[in-house]
């Protein structure tokens, strides 16, 4: 089956942007906030659209158009953002977000960019089969890497696990972030796989670029009683990744 594409004069059903008012280069953030924040950087920012989590704004950078949208916590909810803005005509889509380390050199205040994310996630096997990889687009997964490296920040990349759970619970383990982590894998988030798929099924560029605000694995971070996204070193990493990923998607 082809990937639907809707007519220009048509309204995106959830997000509720009307298709002639988006670029076809995106960038998608969870926080309708930083979404907020992320216009600020741009040209002629303006709000085209905000309903439920998703909320969206229109721009330039360095005089390309750009769509800024936000798609909320967690892989569901973020796959109907994805999907509406492929339908849309999008055909770059670059995710720029928060994650937790699971390397003991992955720590608070680096840098992590994806070229591929392990399924641990709902939503994409009811879209195509378990052995289907979720895998960035090597080019701009390249450029990602060196426009990270450009900020002086501390930058690693690699396989990164895509998770339903947040809090842990003391009934089931969930996601079993030691095998990954003895696999290789470099950071954990919610939303980058669905990213991936959902891109691979519309034939369009995707990227992720995250920086870290935690360790999930550490002694200290496994019950998430010390949480705290908002100190000073996250909000560099996170300024750092939003400045990549906004260089590579009008790249």
């Amino acid at each position: 089956m082809a990937p639907v594409r809707l007519p220009a004069d048509a309204e995106l059903p959830l997000l509720r942007a009307r298709v002639s008012d988006l670029a076809d280069r995106a960038l998608v953030v969870g926080d309708p906030a930083r979404a907020a924040r992320v216009a600020e950087r741009l040209d002629d920012a303006r709000q085209i659209a905000a309903n439920r989590e998703y909320h969206v704004y229109a721009g330039t950078h360095r005089g390309v158009p750009v769509t800024v949208a936000s798609h909320g916590v967690g892989a569901a909810g973020a796959a109907v953002c994805f999907e509406e803005l492929a339908r849309g005509g999008v055909t770059r889509i670059v995710r720029s977000g928060t994650a937790g380390g699971m390397q003991p050199d992955v720590v608070d205040g680096a840098i992590v960019v994806a070229t591929g994310a392990v399924r641990a996630d709902g939503v994409s096997h009811q879209l195509v089969p378990t052995e289907f990889p979720a895998l960035a687009t090597p080019e701009l997964t390249i450029a990602l890497k060196a426009a990270a490296a450009a900020t002086g920040l501390d930058v690693h990349s690699g396989i990164v696990v895509t998770g339903d759970m947040f809090y842990p619970s003391d009934v089931i383990t969930g996601v079993d972030l030691r095998m990954w982590q003895r696999a290789g894998a470099v950071a954990v988030e919610m939303e980058a796989a669905a990213l991936f798929v959902i891109a691979a099924l519309h034939g369009i560029e995707t990227g992720a670029v995250f920086a870290i605000d935690g360790n999930p694995l550490a002694a200290q971070d496994e019950t998430m009683d010390g949480y705290d996204p908002y100190r000073e070193i996250v909000t560099r990493a996170v300024d750092g990744a939003l400045e990549a990923a906004l260089d590579v998607l009008v790249g």
